[in-house]
């Protein structure tokens, strides 16, 4: 689908950039300034009543019955893992194709990360090979939803229903990723996201968690806060001091109302935006598809893809060099490009203490060895685009 005044390649590209395209730049209007400044005047900066509004809306966004905001999706994932019951001694299995803080909210809460392969085309975690590695220690399933492509997470509930487990879902690609009607993040018993600057709703750092489960939504709000029984905006509001009680030992893991003041206006366009990079996508696919790489799977029937990443996985062997290679010339290009990812059992924290070794996961050493990703964001003008895709072409075609 090609973008609203881009014009076909020509056989002779345009020029390398004059000025660094950084990747994901996040789109950032007016709005949101005026409502930050708004925010600073008003007294309020700490956790308050924007935190109080942007939790209520993305609730009503994603359809869960509860929402906590946070200042991470890593607090969000640990403190979901904690409201499920995962505790020292626990497995817990998840994909090696994501990001170290999935394995990390495991760890800290004593249990121990159990990996199970990705498919080598969806990117998304196995279910087949999940079954494979349940044990009596398992307690439950952390699936990521790579790149903005949902789970299977009908196989996926199946085996959790089936074998006793519970499901967090990690979302942090996948804010507007749906299953037929359905949003992500309302499958399992806890759905994690992100609203980190590269992210598709940003608030600059942020994230969090929505559940039907009302018990566990109360124990991560309080548990977010150290444990405290109220937060500041119930202590010092207008309806009169209240005294609070530490009934846990917790983290500060609270969001800001300057960090909502940013979310609030961005969750107004996450429609308009999700089109923008559905255009943007789509017009990399057309551009790229007589490319030596795989392009991202199209969609699949009845989901809704989020479009957070746009993954390449590079032909390696027809291309006669390395992936890193290929980053290194485009950052000569003056694009900016990301790595999603390293396959977590390849970091050396993960392979020395829990035992790994290449070999362990071959579709996820496959990606991590072939991997790049380019710039996807709403803030990308026709021009940003047709710069990255010249700059692609020009760098595998040697032109």
């Amino acid at each position: 689908m090609p973008l609203k005044g881009s014009t076909k390649l020509s056989s002779v590209p345009p020029q390398r950039r004059s000025e660094f395209l950084v990747f994901g730049g996040p789109a950032i209007s007016e709005d949101e300034i005026a409502e930050v400044v708004a925010t600073l005047r008003s007294g309020w900066i700490g956790t308050g009543p924007r935190v109080h509004r942007f939790q209520e809306d993305f609730r009503k966004y994603v359809g869960a019955h509860h929402a906590v905001a946070l200042n991470s999706c890593t607090a969000a994932l640990h403190l979901a893992m904690m409201a499920a019951g995962v505790g020292p001694g626990d497995e817990v299995i998840t994909t090696p194709m994501t990001f170290c803080a999935t394995a990390n909210a495991i760890i800290h809460c004593g249990a121990t990360p159990v990996f199970a392969d990705c498919d080598r085309r969806t990117l998304n975690i196995d279910p087949e090979q999940l079954a494979e590695k349940i044990t009596p220690r398992t307690r439950a399933i952390l699936p990521v939803h790579f790149a903005g492509r949902p789970c299977d997470m009908a196989s996926i509930m199946s085996i959790s229903r089936e074998r006793g487990l519970r499901v967090v879902e990690d979302c942090a690609h996948a804010i507007e990723t749906q299953i037929g009607n359905r949003h992500v993040g309302t499958f399992g018993d806890f759905g994690c996201f992100s609203f980190y600057v590269t992210k598709n709703v940003t608030t600059g750092e942020g994230g969090m968690v929505v559940t039907n489960n009302q018990e566990g939504a109360g124990r991560i709000k309080i548990l977010g806060l150290h444990g405290m029984s109220k937060d500041a905006w119930s202590r010092f509001g207008d309806e009169g001091y209240k005294h609070y009680e530490v009934v846990e030992v917790g983290f500060k893991y609270n969001m800001m109302d300057l960090q909502a003041a940013i979310g609030l206006r961005q969750l107004e366009k996450v429609e308009r935006y999700w089109l923008r990079r559905q255009e943007i996508w789509e017009r990399y696919q057309t551009a790229f598809a007589d490319l030596p790489l795989a392009t991202p799977l199209p969609p699949a029937p009845g989901t809704r893809h989020a479009y957070h990443l746009y993954t390449l996985i590079l032909d390696i062997d027809k291309l006669k060099r390395s992936r890193d290679d290929v980053l290194n010339a485009l950052a000569r290009e003056n694009i900016g490009t990301g790595v999603h990812y390293l396959a977590l059992h390849t970091h050396p924290y993960y392979a020395k203490t829990y035992g790994l070794k290449q070999g362990d996961y071959p579709n996820a050493e496959y990606i991590s060895q072939r991997t790049l990703s380019i710039p996807l964001s709403a803030k990308l003008t026709d021009e940003d685009v047709e710069s990255v895709i010249a700059a692609v072409r020009r760098v595998l075609l040697g032109g």
